[in-house]
């Protein structure tokens, strides 16, 4: 983990797929679609002007798991996050 992380715990609705998410402040991405946001340059700061929406747009091994690569349609900023135990992975096949 990041020395730079902020533990943000928020709920949010998916601007992708309109899923009502209940974030416990490592969430960072839609658990159904597993669509992002562009809201931090560090994770959790929300200090981002960007806004931007991040499809997934491939996948990682990482840590024993998995993390899944997000690339912002405005800015083109790309970023890994790690898969969470309740994410659907059928977005994922085909990538």
């Amino acid at each position: 983990m990041s020395q730079t992380f902020i533990k943000q715990p928020e709920d949010f609705s998916c601007e992708h797929c309109g899923e009502r998410v209940v974030g416990d402040g490592y969430t960072n991405h839609c658990p159904r679609c597993l669509w992002s946001k562009h809201v931090d340059e560090n994770p959790g700061d929300r200090a981002a002007a960007c806004g931007g929406l991040m499809p997934p747009v491939g996948y990682v091994a990482r840590g024993g798991g998995f993390a899944v690569i997000h690339t912002c349609e405005k800015c083109g900023r790309q970023k890994s996050n790690q898969l969470a135990p309740n994410d659907d992975l059928a977005p994922l096949i085909g990538l």
